[in-house]
């Protein structure tokens, strides 16, 4: 099997954020320079027991080859059970293991970044996705420890239970998405493995992007929420270039446009909506453009306004 995951120059990956790393923005970002996508995530739980709105949220675009599809769970055979409906389903290159949501609903689950404050548990959970995936590769996304910083034990654990990457946001959960980024802990990880280890976290821009990668000497970056509203990041990084143009910067706005409605139907000019604030940050009019855009339902006079406004 050829290896689909190429480690000889840093890789950019899309982190996986509910609600919008849906099929069609990640459709956008592989088109413009991302090298990984990953699906948002998905609970085992809801997986094994046949949830329709699950199974379309494992459906891919042509284009994201490697895909690789997020996991949370808690239970050995749940996480079993899942990885072997997953097995079943062409197009997927990896399954990924999530150990880093810090969220209530899924912390008290018991899975997410609840799986560091126990670290035989995950490494119960993980070896059990490892056991069983027939898929490429299996890998995980943690963070630094549940209140306190434990990189290093973590990262040993995780090597151990045989994945092909880490990649690891530099906070703890008690950090949630307010407290400074430790890339020093990522660093500390990276020399402590010998497994790619991907950096995550506050990753803002062309500059940081650069830094973060100097300072870590991680073997990629994962982007998740800097590029909701600026996926030309994805871009950026894999052309080298700090400036982008407006021409640009609309073309990729009108590609994630289409595949929304490509994807979503005629319903999807109103998801768009959200999307269109989140685009049009720092843009001079732009509360205006969200005011008017909030009421517009139809298809071809929000892509005029978007041709127009951008």
């Amino acid at each position: 099997m050829t290896n689909k995951i190429d480690f000889s120059q840093p890789l950019m990956v899309l982190a996986p954020l509910a609600g919008y790393t849906d099929l069609p923005f990640r459709a956008v970002v592989k088109k413009f320079g991302a090298d990984i996508t990953i699906s948002e995530m998905i609970s085992s739980n809801a997986l094994v027991y046949k949830s329709e709105k699950t199974r379309k949220m494992i459906e891919k675009a042509p284009s994201e080859d490697p895909y690789i599809v997020q996991i949370a769970g808690n239970k050995p055979e749940l996480v079993r059970d899942a990885v072997q409906i997953l097995n079943d389903i062409d197009g997927i290159d990896g399954i990924d293991l999530n150990c880093g949501c810090p969220a209530p609903k899924v912390f008290n689950h018991g899975s997410g970044s609840n799986l560091l404050g126990d670290l035989k548990k995950l490494e119960e959970i993980l070896t059990t996705v490892k056991k069983y995936n027939k898929k490429q590769y299996t890998t995980a996304k943690v963070r630094i420890g549940v209140n306190e910083k434990i990189p290093v034990e973590i990262a040993k654990v995780v090597e151990a239970c045989g994945v092909d990457y880490i990649a690891v946001h530099g906070r703890t959960r008690a950090g949630k998405y307010k407290a400074p980024v430790d890339y020093d802990a990522i660093k500390a990880m990276k020399e402590a493995v010998s497994i790619p280890v991907i950096a995550n976290g506050d990753i803002t821009d062309y500059e940081k992007a650069k830094d973060v990668l100097a300072h870590t000497n991680a073997d990629g970056l994962m982007i998740g929420r800097a590029a909701i509203g600026k996926p030309w990041i994805f871009y950026q990084l894999k052309h080298g270039i700090e400036n982008i143009t407006e021409q640009k910067k609309r073309e990729i706005i009108l590609e994630h446009f289409d595949e929304v409605l490509k994807f979503h139907g005629e319903h999807g000019a109103i998801m768009f909506r959200k999307l269109l604030h989140s685009y049009s940050k720092g843009y001079k009019g732009a509360a205006e453009f969200r005011d008017i855009i909030n009421r517009v339902n139809d298809k071809q006079i929000m892509r005029d306004m978007i041709e127009n406004f951008f």
